[in-house]
């Protein structure tokens, strides 16, 4: 009686040799499908990258903290004093916050693109993905998202708690002003995010592009309030004008000069500056080496 054999394992498929047409030469066609790679891979992979480092949950973790905290602070510090806000909106006092935790976004923006030149991580991204700008691209629709959401929900939430404990001590926000101190806000703080992912490109240094960037941030300010001379009135009202901190209390309509950027004026301002820093940014993408 003869002994059962095993069954024999199934060869894979060979692959498909085929000449092309007018060459007697054959071609290699693969069996293994090939996928065209588009930009949605490179959105899937960055924000695959940006919710899996610590530096994400640690920096926008801290912004909601400076945002919420500091503003149910000044909301309780205001409630319990004696002072009223009769004919102010109370969406204002959540500036402070937003004006310090934009500095954790400044962080997370820069820290997007710089971060992978300083571990050399950029090799592995551009070898997966040869097209730059589609890889810058993608970083920055991902973090713009991700920082809009966030600070949406951060000054909603602190908004909807000023009105609730200044209820019948200030005055109740328009329409306008809501959308001023919610949705434009969110935006203007994204977009700073973005110039600062942008600069971080360009720079390909953490540390560097970061203090650029609160320079950019804080310095006009600084510089302006020690502006004494009468000869630089012209230039020290126009630092105070254009400065991010007076930019950013447009939208809560307290700005720190009688003139200047009002209503939406800051939020296209600093749209055309980071198209324009994006601009650079993918220019030179292209011409460096990784």
């Amino acid at each position: 009686m003869s002994t059962p054999q095993p069954p024999m394992p199934q060869a894979s498929p060979a692959p498909n040799w085929q000449a092309a047409p007018g060459s007697s030469y054959p071609t290699y066609t693969s069996p293994i499908p090939v996928v065209r790679t588009h930009l949605g891979h490179a959105i899937a992979s960055e924000w695959t990258k940006i919710r899996s480092v610590r530096s994400t949950m640690w920096t926008l973790g801290v912004f909601v903290l400076l945002v919420v905290g500091i503003g149910l602070l000044t909301g309780v510090v205001v409630a319990s004093s004696e002072s009223s806000l009769e004919g102010e909106s109370p969406l204002g006092l959540g500036f402070f916050g937003l004006l310090l935790g934009s500095m954790c976004i400044i962080t997370l923006g820069v820290l997007t693109t710089a971060s992978e030149y300083g571990t050399g991580m950029i090799r592995t991204t551009v070898t997966a993905c040869p097209s730059r700008g589609r890889v810058l691209a993608a970083k920055a629709i991902v973090f713009f998202l991700v920082s809009f959401v966030v600070t949406l929900v951060s000054a909603a939430l602190v908004a909807f708690l000023h009105v609730a404990m200044l209820e019948g001590n200030a005055r109740e926000p328009s329409g306008g002003e809501w959308l001023r101190g919610t949705l434009g806000v969110a935006l203007y703080i994204a977009l700073l995010g973005m110039l600062s992912l942008a600069v971080g490109s360009i720079i390909r240094h953490s540390a560097g592009a970061i203090t650029i960037m609160i320079g950019i941030l804080l310095a006009p300010l600084v510089i302006a309030l020690f502006m004494f001379s009468s000869s630089l009135e012209d230039v020290r009202q126009a630092l105070f004008e254009y400065s991010i901190p007076n930019q950013l209390s447009v939208f809560y309509s307290n700005s720190l000069s009688q003139s200047g950027p009002s209503g939406w004026d800051p939020l296209w301002i600093i749209l055309g500056v980071t198209a324009v820093v994006f601009a650079g940014a993918f220019a030179l993408l292209e011409k460096r080496d990784v």
